[in-house]
């Protein structure tokens, strides 16, 4: 698989070309960025231009941009036939109907937009998922770096859904009656779950999901302390991408 990397010249995505560049089944051809551009990223030079994705016949190409940028990418990305691997967060359900469409089973050109790419991830939201019907009350911490702009995290708004989904009623309703400092009991998702989110520096991406019922308890905790826990999730979607059709919206289906 020939890759590209748009965002390449940010922290996480000269991360992403490096690892493209190790992995012995995949090609790195193409790195573009609106910043940086002439200078060179594991040996290919940095353009701030589309077409440079093209122009190396890129098979796949990695977005971890803001999603500003990608609502603009991955249209360019399906009209020109080039499957996408996106680990950037803050698309709207109009967002997603948009890429069902350009990237239908019949196009022939696949994109996985994923919250997550770290392994331990994947399985923490599966195990939260499969808690959930069995307790009565559940509430999501996330805890990320101070340049994250949105919260939650794409990780817990997923979290949150798919735990919601699992029920057949809702949580208990929260008792508070009165927030000494408004927003202390964070924000209500689906289902009565409660999401908070912490943004603090030395930090890079955390959760833990909580779930209690009477006289009992259980955490289930999510570390990510390095950039580098998600790079083997993103190269196996690089991998994979050409055999699952359409818009898939987590890597669980990529780990079978």
């Amino acid at each position: 698989m020939r890759v590209g990397v748009n965002g390449a010249n940010g922290q996480m995505g000269r991360t992403v070309c490096a690892a493209v560049a190790a992995d012995p089944d995949l090609v790195f051809v193409a790195a573009v960025d609106r910043d940086g551009e002439g200078d060179t990223i594991e040996g290919i030079e940095l353009s701030s231009r589309l077409d440079a994705f093209s122009e190396a016949s890129c098979d796949v190409v990695v977005d971890f941009t803001v999603a500003d940028a990608a609502r603009a990418t991955l249209p360019w990305l399906a009209e020109h036939g080039i499957h996408a691997v996106v680990g950037t967060s803050g698309f709207s359900e109009s967002d997603l109907d948009d890429y069902r469409a350009r990237f239908a089973p019949e196009s022939g050109v696949n994109c996985l937009i994923a919250p997550n790419f770290a392994i331990s991830a994947v399985l923490m939201m599966r195990f939260a998922e499969m808690a959930a019907p069995w307790f009565d009350t559940a509430e999501v911490i996330e805890l990320h770096h101070t340049r994250k702009v949105d919260a939650p995290s794409g990780t817990a708004v997923t979290t949150i859904e798919r735990m919601a989904a699992a029920r057949d009623a809702d949580f208990m309703p929260d008792p508070t009656k009165h927030e000494v400092y408004p927003g202390a009991r964070g924000g209500a998702g689906p289902r009565n779950i409660r999401a908070h989110a912490i943004r603090m520096q030395g930090m890079v991406a955390h959760q833990e999901v909580i779930l209690g019922a009477e006289g009992q308890t259980i955490t289930i905790r999510q570390d990510s302390y390095d950039r580098s826990s998600f790079m083997p999730g993103v190269v196996l979607a690089c991998r994979k991408i050409a055999e699952h059709p359409g818009l898939t919206l987590s890597l669980d289906p990529f780990l079978d």
